[in-house]
């Protein structure tokens, strides 16, 4: 699959998730099997692109390409000047966020609430397209079906952002009012699929290999996005990518391997939000980890009393350690509940 001048490795893309996917967890992914990653969603206003956080989201060093970032705001000329300022600091493509369902976004009018205002949402998707025409780089739109079940308009709006050159569109198969409740349909996206001339992502409960190749087969779609599955199961890529090609699953990952990937991200954590701020973040990346391991759940309270990088890296190690000798490979291969912890918000 391309994306304006870039060739894909693979059609399985990870979801931008507001808290989770920033460069050291996309760069895992990547790692392990993900073709495409999207970054956190960056903001439109300029008074905060200083700010520690807007600076760590568009730290992009060592990131291996393409490096796509998602910008989120309401209006057009600040999305166009957000656009320009990540594309000077390495964004090769620029995602257009009208999916966040989040209320302190959409309350704004940001995220998946552009949905409403079609004009608003098309002159956004217009001034963006035209700031990033000079540099060559691809503008990309990721929304959700719609408003609400009587507000599904997606299939209008992602044919005009076609018209107004966007290059790729992806489709949560929720509404906004569904938030992440009830079971995505993708009935949606292959209407979108069907009617447009560019990539199709699809986007919403693709959590095991079976699921994957169901949405991929039922909606002719180029791609699946996948986000709260990849939570403490990275190599859920790999397992996709290996079910696809051979029509079988893998086995399930060594042990000792699962606790290699998962200390180079912590040490690769730490790096960019330094010991304080990163010992907190690192908890949930931990506890999605271990959560359904034996021992994993005690683990987890007494890791959250852990509050240096020595002592969480000591013990994890010696969980991992205890762990492999008992099970040369991981023992649960841990699926997605339907009422998971939302700690992250899918953009």
């Amino acid at each position: 699959m391309r994306i304006g001048p870039h060739e894909l490795s693979n059609n399985l893309v990870v979801a931008p998730m507001a808290g989770v996917t920033d460069r050291p967890f996309r760069q895992l992914c990547k790692r392990l099997g993900a073709g495409y990653a999207v970054s956190e969603m960056v903001t439109s206003r300029k008074d905060l692109w200083q700010s520690l956080k807007t600076s760590r989201r568009a730290n992009h060093a060592g990131e291996p390409g393409p490096i796509a970032v998602q910008i989120a705001g309401t209006d057009a000329a600040m999305m166009a000047e957000a656009a320009a300022y990540n594309i000077d600091r390495g964004a090769q493509i620029i995602d257009i966020n009208m999916g966040c369902p989040a209320k302190k976004v959409c309350n704004k009018w940001a995220g998946s609430a552009l949905m409403r205002d079609e004009a608003g949402a098309l002159a956004i998707i217009e001034a963006v397209v035209e700031a990033c025409l000079p540099h060559g780089v691809p503008v990309t739109l990721k929304m959700r079906t719609g408003w609400c079940a009587a507000e599904r308009n997606a299939l209008s709006l992602a044919r005009a952002a076609e018209d107004a050159g966007i290059a790729l569109v992806t489709v949560h198969g929720r509404t906004r009012e569904q938030g992440y409740g009830g079971q995505a349909e993708h009935e949606t996206v292959a209407a979108i699929k069907r009617a447009l001339r560019i990539p199709v992502i699809a986007n919403g409960d693709v959590d095991s290999p079976e699921r994957a190749e169901e949405v991929l087969r039922a909606t002719g779609a180029d791609a699946v996005m996948i986000g709260r599955a990849a939570q403490g199961r990275p190599w859920i890529f790999d397992d996709i990518a290996h079910y696809l090609q051979h029509g079988v699953h893998r086995e399930l990952p060594a042990t000792r391997e699962v606790q290699g990937w998962l200390t180079d991200h912590l040490a690769d954590h730490y790096t960019l939000y330094g010991e304080e701020s990163g010992v907190r973040s690192a908890r949930k990346h931990i506890g999605w980890a271990v959560r359904a391991l034996p021992g994993g759940e005690a683990f987890r309270a007494v890791m959250n009393t852990l509050d240096d990088a020595a002592a969480q890296l000591r013990a994890v190690t010696t969980f991992f350690d205890h762990l492999a000798d008992h099970h040369e490979r991981l023992p649960v291969d841990r699926p997605v509940a339907a009422n998971q912890d939302r700690i992250a918000l899918l953009a």
